[in-house]
């Protein structure tokens, strides 16, 4: 894993989670297990509304703290009710957290090549809905990051389970002078999260 990263992940396992957040994780680390158990491929989607910050910093992170703590077969995905773009905020403040992005193309829609380690495959990041072809159509969880998703997405097509996992859109903050402090501190707040999470898993 790139050093510059490591070094947020160390920093990452001193923040604590809270009880109650630790009851909202519980169940998606119950589903992880669970397919460890039985040796299954893991498929996360992560979703919100416009696939653009939460989801995408919540699949990074997930995928992140998989292989941080030697997890195998985890998959990670996301997706929104619509697709717009990944916000460039969210690129940033990756990259200042450790990771290293490559934007391989310019559209409206960009599509990122997000690195943790100089040997794994690159986590491949653009806006997209939920039920896109890039993503799984059947087996796999989905976790709802904001409520808008969460309520307007009653039914996630093939998914065997639902988990509502909710996040503050940092978009709150856009064009603000604290605009780079929210946006680190959701994404760090999400990673710590999911370190939580993966944590957990027995293998």
């Amino acid at each position: 894993m790139f050093e510059n990263l490591s070094k947020t992940i160390e920093s990452i396992a001193k923040m604590a989670v809270p009880n109650e957040r630790k009851a909202v994780l519980q169940p998606l680390v119950e589903y992880i297990q669970n397919k460890v158990n039985h040796n299954e491929e893991i498929r996360l989607n992560f979703i919100c509304t416009h696939n653009s910050r939460r989801s995408h910093l919540s699949q990074i992170w997930a995928q992140t703290m998989a292989f941080h703590f030697g997890i195998n077969n985890v998959f990670c995905y996301s997706g929104g009710t619509e697709a717009t773009a990944m916000f460039p905020k969210v690129g940033e403040t990756l990259v200042h957290q450790g990771f290293e992005i490559q934007k391989l193309c310019e559209t409206e829609n960009p599509v990122y090549a997000v690195k943790f380690d100089d040997n794994q495959h690159p986590i491949i990041c653009f806006s997209k809905a939920y039920f896109d072809d890039f993503n799984p159509k059947s087996q796999f969880g989905a976790i709802m990051t904001c409520n808008n998703a969460d309520e307007g997405c009653p039914l996630v097509l093939g998914a065997e389970a639902r988990f509502p996992i909710k996040y503050d859109d940092p978009k709150a903050f856009d064009g603000t002078d604290i605009m780079n402090e929210k946006y680190a501190e959701r994404s760090l707040q999400i990673a710590s999260e999911m370190y939580f999470v993966f944590s957990q898993i027995k293998k």
